[in-house]
């Protein structure tokens, strides 16, 4: 008898998990959401660019919402968005946006999932541990940053990349944002707030070639917007928890 209730218990247990999951969400964080999809999906239906572009922008503003909690989850939504968003470059030959997501930021994306996982601020809850900064750790770095960059920059050289210097600036705020957020740094959200200026205007270019890249603007407008509240989340994130410590 025990046997036959067993798998509705696993359900409910679920549901519940699931009901806790969602409650954690603020109305604003729940606006927040709805108004960057309404905006990355409405402008690829509109301009016809496609649904893997819809596709794609949906997955990544839905990753950026998850990750400004601390949740590891968003990490996986946001290794599936480096590889729609690797077509997407290479269409528009940014071969260094390409390269970028499918060798830097999906994997960093995958170990990041995995120390987030390692690192929950309590037992059984999904919300990661902020870490703080210390200047040696952001020294290395930047060191690290910008011998990635220099790297970077010969290779996109070699592959002819248009708009090289914008396309290398991209490589650098990607790396540096990548590395604070495998950190655990509330920092990740503003490199990532200054990566989506600079992908703005990328994109902006490639727009004047094609229209139907004006959907990918409309992505990363929506996207600095949810980076820029991603780092206030985070601080907030930040202050609580050391003031949960400080009681314990």
């Amino acid at each position: 008898m025990l046997d036959f209730f067993r798998p509705f218990s696993i359900i409910g247990f679920a549901m519940n998990r699931m009901k806790k999951f969602f409650r954690a969400f603020s109305a604003f964080e729940i606006c927040l959401w709805g108004i960057s999809s309404a905006l990355v999906i409405g402008s690829a239906l509109l301009s016809r660019a496609g649904a893997l572009n819809a596709v794609a922008a949906e997955i990544g503003v839905t990753s950026l919402v998850l990750i400004a909690k601390g949740y590891p989850v968003g990490q996986f939504l946001t290794a599936l968005f480096c590889l729609l968003y690797a077509v997407i470059s290479y269409t528009a030959r940014y071969y260094g946006e390409m390269i970028t997501y499918l060798a830097m930021t999906l994997p960093c994306a995958v170990v990041t999932m995995i120390q987030w996982l390692r690192h929950p601020f309590q037992k059984g809850e999904p919300e990661v541990e902020v870490k703080k900064m210390t200047a040696p750790v952001f020294l290395v770095l930047s060191i690290v940053d910008i011998l990635v960059t220099v790297l970077f920059y010969f290779i996109l050289r070699a592959l002819d990349t248009p708009n090289l210097w914008i396309a290398t600036l991209s490589v650098t705020t990607s790396f540096l944002a990548v590395g604070l957020m495998f950190l655990r740094s509330p920092y990740y959200a503003l490199a990532y707030a200054a990566n989506d200026i600079v992908l703005i205007a990328l994109w902006v270019i490639a727009s004047f070639r094609d229209a139907s890249y004006l959907p990918t603007v409309v992505n990363f407008v929506a996207f600095l917007a949810n980076d820029v509240y991603g780092f206030l989340s985070w601080r907030r994130m930040q202050r609580r928890q050391a003031q949960t410590k400080k009681s314990q």
